[in-house]
């Protein structure tokens, strides 16, 4: 039988991506959204759970279905996420709260949810999807760097609390990556980003998707608790 994944944001970007490779490494995934992506049909080891992440009732409850269908769940990839950009002088409590609940509280909900079924289960894997700039900081981001940031706070802690039970929690903390945001950026901007990353390129989601494929394989049975910076140098 093949090992369950939860991947939460799959319809598109990164996590869409996470959900193909994932399915080419022979896992059966789950992936929550508000609407479904544009996925081939005949994938027949995918599923879409209807889910609006912000609630946090739907997002216990999609939980909760996948968990009723599969006895066990070996992988939740905990991706969703948004941005509210702006300078802290402008920025709106609303603002600083849906970035907060969406990038991180519901990262505490779905580990929540599934950290007792993994400990019993003996056997599971966390994968937090952060950002290098919850490592450097940016500049009218506080919101989007503090949720990133607080993220990796709180995969240590998690992986410690959890490794006695042999489950495994990491985090990786993407650079500038291609998707449809940055693909409206002018392309003065890009070249303008590229010189800042020492590689001098923007990288791939499938470069995302390939560390979280790896670690959540068991090629990395003995990582628990690390930051895997993949940003092209950029943070160095």
């Amino acid at each position: 039988m093949k090992k369950v994944a939860i991947v939460t944001g799959g319809s598109k970007g990164i996590g869409k991506q996470i959900v193909l490779t994932l399915l080419e490494s022979q896992w059966e995934v789950f992936y929550l959204s508000r609407t479904k992506g544009d996925y081939d049909s005949s994938l027949e080891d995918l599923h879409h759970v209807a889910c609006d992440m912000s609630d946090t009732e739907s997002l216990e409850e999609s939980i909760n279905s996948v968990v009723a269908q599969r006895s066990k769940i070996h992988l939740l990839v905990n991706n969703a996420g948004i941005t509210r950009d702006g300078l802290i002088m402008r920025m709106s409590n609303e603002a600083w709260d849906d970035v907060l609940h969406l990038n991180l509280t519901t990262s505490f909900i779905t580990s929540r949810a599934l950290s007792r079924l993994m400990a019993k289960q003996r056997e599971g894997v966390i994968i937090n999807i952060s950002s290098v700039v919850g490592i450097t900081g940016n500049g009218g981001q506080t919101n989007y760097s503090a949720s990133k940031a607080g993220l990796i706070g709180f995969s240590k802690s998690l992986a410690k609390e959890l490794a006695s039970r042999n489950v495994r929690v990491n985090v990786v903390a993407p650079g500038f990556i291609a998707t449809d945001m940055t693909d409206v950026l002018p392309e003065e901007m890009k070249r303008q980003l590229e010189d800042l990353i020492p590689l001098k390129r923007i990288g791939e989601a499938k470069e995302i998707a390939n560390v979280v494929d790896f670690l959540a394989s068991d090629k990395a049975s003995y990582i628990t608790g690390q930051v895997l910076i993949v940003d092209g140098g950029l943070a160095m």
